[in-house]
């Protein structure tokens, strides 16, 4: 009994490594990606304006919190 139980377990594992080894080939599909494709047109979080009043307003908003937790 102990042999027909290790035949199937290394069966099943010779089977899952061989999927697996399928699944990671058909992962590669050399896909060439091109990451500089807005360079006339910006976006808007590259704006500095956007970082200045995004800044601004988070401190507003912090200070306004802080500020009311205290009772004095």
């Amino acid at each position: 009994m102990q042999t027909i139980y290790s035949f199937k377990n290394k069966f099943i594992l010779l089977l899952l490594t061989s999927f697996a080894a399928v699944t990671s080939f058909a992962q590669d599909k050399k896909l060439d990606v091109d990451i500089n494709v807005n360079k006339d047109n910006e976006q808007w979080y590259a704006q500095p304006w956007v970082w200045v009043v995004g800044g601004a307003v988070f401190i507003l908003l912090l200070v306004a919190l802080l500020k009311s937790g205290k009772k004095a």
